[in-house]
C-alpha cells in the first residue's frame, strides 16, 4: 500500500484549515447593525396604536460586491396560536358552522417589509428554511373530511387579519441608501395580542439569504389595566366578586343619580 508522504499531507491539512477559516469570513462579510425606536410597547387604556421604526446599516469587512445589487427583507411577528377557522352555511333557514379546519400556526401578527417584490428577491429555498412569507408563517393541519378546500380556510384567515391591520405585507417599503443603511416604518394596531414580538432582517444577494439578525420587542399591558389582568388569570373569584360589586354599586349610584334628577 503506498503511503502519502508527511509534507503533501501536512499541505493538506493546512489547505482544509485554511478553507475551514475563510469560510465564515466569506459568509459573514456582510452583516446587520439594527437599530430600533422602541424596544417596549404599552398598552393602556387609551392605547389607539403605535409606530415602530426600523433601521440599521451593514457592516462590510471588505468592499460592496459589484455583481449584485443588496436587498432587505424585515418581519416582525406575533406571538403565534392555533386557530379553528369554520365556514358558516345556511341550513333550514338559520346559519350554522359547516365545514372546519385547525391552524397550528398562526401568529396573531405579521408584518413583512422589503426593498422589492419578495418574489424577486427571495427564492423559494431560502423561504423554506426561514419561514419568511405568510404561506410559510400559517400552515393549515388537521382539516375536516368534508373541507376539501382547505387553502381557502387559510386565505380567508389572512383577509381577515389583513382587514384588522394584523397582517401587513409592505413591498417596496424598506429603504436602503447606497446599499449600506436602510430603514422602515411599520405601523402596530391597537388589537395587538400580548408578548414578544419576534424582530427579524435577512440581507439578500442573487435572492441568497447572507445574514440575518434577531431581536425581540415586548408587548405588554401596564398601570391598571396589567393589574386586572393579572388578578383575572390568578384570583378569577375576587376578579368575579370585584366586578360584581363594581356594578351593583354602578347600578346603585346611577339609580340615585335619576331619582335625584326627578325632585
Amino acid at each position: 500500500m503506498t503511503r502519502t508522504p508527511l509534507h503533501a499531507r501536512v499541505a493538506a491539512l493546512a489547505l482544509w484549515l485554511a478553507a475551514l477559516i475563510a469560510a465564515p469570513a466569506t459568509a459573514t462579510a456582510e452583516r446587520i447593525v439594527l437599530g430600533l425606536s422602541q424596544e417596549e410597547v404599552a398598552i393602556t387604556a387609551t392605547f389607539d396604536g403605535s409606530s415602530l421604526l426600523i433601521f440599521g446599516a451593514v457592516s462590510r469587512d471588505a468592499p460592496i460586491p459589484d455583481a449584485s445589487e443588496l436587498d432587505v427583507i424585515i418581519t416582525v411577528t406575533g406571538p403565534p396560536a392555533p386557530v379553528d377557522v369554520r365556514r358558516k352555511e345556511r341550513r333550514f333557514g338559520i346559519w350554522v358552522n359547516a365545514d372546519a379546519v385547525h391552524l397550528t400556526r398562526a401568529p396573531s401578527f405579521y408584518a413583512v417589509a422589503s426593498t422589492g417584490p419578495v418574489a424577486d428577491i427571495l427564492s423559494a429555498v431560502e423561504d423554506l428554511r426561514h419561514g419568511i412569507t405568510l404561506d410559510q408563517m400559517v400552515r393549515t393541519v388537521g382539516a375536516s373530511e368534508t373541507a376539501a378546500d382547505v387553502e381557502n380556510f387559510t386565505e380567508a384567515l389572512v383577509r381577515i387579519r389583513e382587514r384588522q391591520d394584523l397582517y401587513q405585507i409592505r413591498e417596496g417599503a424598506v429603504a436602503l441608501d447606497q446599499q449600506t443603511l436602510f430603514r422602515t416604518a411599520l405601523d402596530l394596531p391597537s388589537n395587538l395580542v400580548e408578548g414578544p414580538y419576534a424582530t427579524r432582517i435577512f440581507l439578500l444577494r442573487d435572492r441568497q439569504v447572507v445574514d440575518f439578525f434577531e431581536t425581540r420587542i415586548d408587548v405588554r399591558k401596564v398601570g391598571l389595566e396589567r393589574w386586572l389582568y393579572t388578578m383575572a388569570q390568578t384570583q378569577p373569584l375576587i376578579y368575579g366578586l370585584m366586578s360584581l360589586i363594581i356594578a351593583i354599586a354602578a347600578g346603585w349610584g346611577a339609580s340615585a343619580l335619576f331619582r335625584g334628577l326627578q325632585r
